[in-house]
């Protein structure tokens, strides 16, 4: 089995046209909209620039920087799109740009490596807190395409519509890639556990 996966919650639409209502009021100047438009949008965020950065200390930074982008554009959000997509847009700039800097600069650190820096980020006796752990692994062994349309869509909670329009391809090649990325975590789970079972 694959670890198990946020749920995408019953009311995504509903939650989606709040987000984009509170963005909207947020333009207008609406301090409170603009608190709530936070709230309602940071934990996709920061799970989604968690999984695509691989480097869960710097996800609060990265959350962060595509807020201030967000606010620094957001006289020109008309509400075409949800404001989690639009947000999302502006986080996987973000962390481009964030690779970018890192791939031009030295880097001189004694700090632990990302699996463990996770380890630390929350008390391990949590829920799914193992499973977390181990998705984060088996995550880097697909092609960047499919690991960005699988946590679209089963970590996010995107809509494979959304996740289509988001990425720009046709909602189909998302299906596809999403579907390959279940085999071959599912593969990947199987190897994994063979060795356990043959001990046994």
């Amino acid at each position: 089995m694959i670890p198990a996966l946020p749920a995408t919650r019953p009311g995504r639409a509903v939650a989606d046209a709040s987000a984009t209502a509170w963005a909207l009021a947020a333009r207008g100047g609406d301090p409170d909209a603009a608190d709530h438009f936070v709230r309602a949008l940071h934990g996709d965020v920061l799970r989604y620039v968690t999984y695509l950065s691989g480097d869960p200390q710097a996800a609060h930074d990265l959350a962060q920087d595509t807020f201030a982008r967000a606010f620094g554009s957001l006289r020109h959000f008309e509400g075409r799109a949800s404001a989690r997509t639009w947000l999302l847009s502006i986080a996987r700039r973000a962390v481009a740009d964030s690779l970018r800097r890192a791939a031009v600069r030295p880097r001189i650190t004694d700090a632990v490596d990302w699996r463990t820096a996770q380890e630390r980020t929350q008390p391990p006796g949590l829920p799914g807190f193992d499973e977390g752990v181990a998705l984060h692994g088996l995550l880097e062994h697909l092609p960047d395409e499919r690991r960005e349309a699988f946590l679209l869509t089963q970590v996010v909670g995107l809509s494979y519509e959304e996740a289509a329009g988001f990425v720009g391809c046709p909602i189909g090649t998302v299906r596809s890639r999403v579907s390959r990325a279940r085999a071959t975590l599912e593969r990947l789970v199987r190897e994994a556990e063979t060795p356990s079972v043959l001990a046994a």
